[in-house]
């Protein structure tokens, strides 16, 4: 008996969609992870990029626990000399919610190739609306 092993030539992507309305940021970005990374599939190989494509709608509603929004800070360095930024994520998640989330699903993936294509399989909107109706997402539920 010989193991399976995913081809890169037979995976067929589908779409998924996740309405993150009143949501814990942490559960939708582990889901949206989950499913760009293949490990929902039962034929998930390691080392073959068998990730799914994710639309995450509703980003603006998005919820942070705790006292996150007032003590969490998204950091970021020039590479110069006192060239550190500092934003709270009361700021970020009012201007761009849409980089929280998808900051919080890239630190999910892994920090290699496969991980790279990933990311450009997740689509963010603040909205409700989205650009991927002629994909006919299958909508998923946060648990």
């Amino acid at each position: 008996m010989s193991t399976f092993m995913a081809k890169k030539e037979t995976i067929e992507r589908k779409w998924y969609v996740i309405d993150a309305k009143d949501k814990v940021l942490g559960k939708v970005a582990v889901l949206a992870a989950t499913i760009l990374n293949g490990k929902h599939r039962p034929e998930y190989t390691p080392h073959v990029d068998c990730g799914e494509c994710v639309v995450v709608i509703n980003a603006d509603k998005v919820v942070l626990t705790g006292k996150k929004l007032d003590q969490k800070y998204y950091r970021r360095h020039s590479g110069y000399i006192g060239g550190l930024k500092e934003v709270k994520y009361r700021s970020l998640m009012s201007t761009k919610p849409e980089m929280a989330i998808e900051l919080a699903v890239k630190g999910m993936l892994p920090k290699n190739k496969i991980g790279d294509a990933s990311i450009t399989r997740l689509h963010v909107y603040k909205g409700s609306e989205h650009k991927q109706q002629a994909q006919k997402p299958i909508p998923i539920e946060v648990k």
